[in-house]
């Protein structure tokens, strides 16, 4: 049974990542296809697709690597987690490594990064921490 199903997304793209897989096969759900439109839009992966398949649907996910095969995504952590949430309002979002990563947020506005929160000025809880 698995409890904390971003936690185990973000797992399943750091090991993918790490021996340069192309493709990531997750369970869907909107929170997980949020976070994948958002590193799609961040241009860390290149598309995902939900497919029909039994007994439930999958999302996959096309990993994005660099022109000589270097990994776009180096670390990929989890900030909110079942037993400790982390929230922050806009003014307390700060561009990680000078604009270089992104913090992912669950907002009233559905699944952002710390970019377009901050120009949107929405607050929200940090889900995970990219660069």
């Amino acid at each position: 049974m698995m409890t904390d199903p971003i936690a185990d997304m973000l797992t399943r793209i750091r090991n993918a990542s790490r021996i340069e897989k192309p493709l990531v096969d997750l369970p869907v759900s909107g929170v997980l296809k949020g976070i994948a439109q958002v590193l799609k839009d961040e241009g860390y992966i290149w598309d995902f697709t939900v497919i029909d398949t039994v007994p439930a649907k999958t999302l996959r996910l096309q990993l994005k690597y660099g022109p000589n095969g270097e990994r776009l995504i180096t670390k990929i952590d989890r900030v909110s987690k079942p037993g400790r949430r982390v929230y922050m309002g806009y003014k307390d979002l700060r561009p990680i490594l000078h604009g270089m990563g992104i913090q992912i947020l669950s907002t009233p506005r559905g699944v952002l990064s710390d970019r377009r929160a901050r120009t949107e000025k929405v607050g929200g809880e940090v889900l995970a921490l990219i660069h």
